[in-house]
């Protein structure tokens, strides 16, 4: 079995921890994991590392992310979702034009601070804050740096706004569906969530459950992107037999061994273009360090 990337559809009602466990039993591998969770009733692109592949994970997390959104107008959950108790309805909707909810759904565009929501999978003391929530107790976390990169309305059908968004990670789009809702001043809640697009991965590029369930090991060489092509937004450096054998044995790299001496992290790739090592240059040490090595 080919250790890379595999991306997935997740289907409504399973968790993104069911999604690593179907995949892993139909292809009988040892390891699997995903980059960047998705919440049960969310739907779209999961990215799943196979066998080695999870080592590289670290490296998608921090990515942007695109969703689609369905956002319900006039009615407030206290989750801020459509899985939530409903906890405050309004009737003003007749009040809000078109023109309101364009205004205000564009100023959501840009850097900002973002207060994660009290049920999120985010810990508190090694417990997460939707547990202290089903408790009754709310913790709530101090506001996180975040980023919208862009924002748009693809469509208004009161009391429903669909909205298309590209952001950083740690964004969470319910609570931008909350934020809008008080904006407008009649409250509202995330509907229905969609991811389409992450770490320069698409929607299409997805297999969905059943698929991988029939295929079965066939999956390997149609489905599975190898390591070195999934990190092909990183810059990488084709080493030599000298190289190659300094990184089979864990032996220090330096910048005698013609490597860009650019603070980043750096694919060096065999000459079968196979992923060797992922190393980052150490400018006060004037050295590079190994972040991961793949050659046995």
């Amino acid at each position: 079995m080919k250790s890379g990337i595999l991306p997935v559809y997740k289907p409504e009602g399973i968790s993104s921890a069911r999604v690593v466990h179907l995949v892993k039993k139909a292809l009988q591998v040892k390891k699997v994991g995903h980059m960047g969770t998705l919440d049960p009733f969310a739907t779209g692109l999961l990215l799943c590392g196979i066998d080695q592949g999870t080592r590289i994970s670290k490296f998608f997390l921090n990515g942007s992310k695109r969703y689609r959104a369905k956002i319900h107008l006039g009615i407030v959950t206290d989750t801020f979702d459509c899985t939530g108790e409903v906890v405050g309805k309004s009737d003003s909707l007749e009040k809000i034009s078109t023109e309101k909810v364009i205004e205000v759904v564009r100023h959501f565009a840009g850097k900002q601070k973002q207060t994660p929501p009290a049920y999120s999978a985010l810990k508190h003391k090694g417990k997460p804050l939707y547990e202290y929530a089903r408790e009754g107790k709310k913790i709530i976390k101090p506001a996180r740096d975040i980023e919208i990169f862009e924002i748009l309305i693809e469509s208004i059908d009161f009391p429903f706004i669909d909205i298309s968004v590209l952001c950083s990670a740690g964004t969470y789009i319910r609570t931008i569906a909350y934020d809008i809702g008080e904006k407008l001043g009649c409250g509202a809640h995330l509907a229905s969530l969609e991811r389409t697009e992450t770490c320069g991965f698409f929607l299409e590029h997805a297999i969905n459950l059943k698929e991988i369930e029939t295929m079965g090991l066939s999956i390997t060489h149609n489905k599975i992107i190898s390591m070195a092509e999934a990190l092909s937004f990183m810059p990488y450096h084709v080493v030599d037999e000298n190289l190659e054998n300094k990184i089979r044995f864990g032996q220090q790299i330096s910048v005698d061994d013609g490597l860009p001496e650019e603070e980043v992290f750096l694919r060096l790739l065999t000459k079968k273009r196979e992923l060797a090592a992922i190393i980052k240059y150490d400018k006060n040490a004037n050295r590079f360090n190994y972040s991961c090595v793949f050659l046995n």
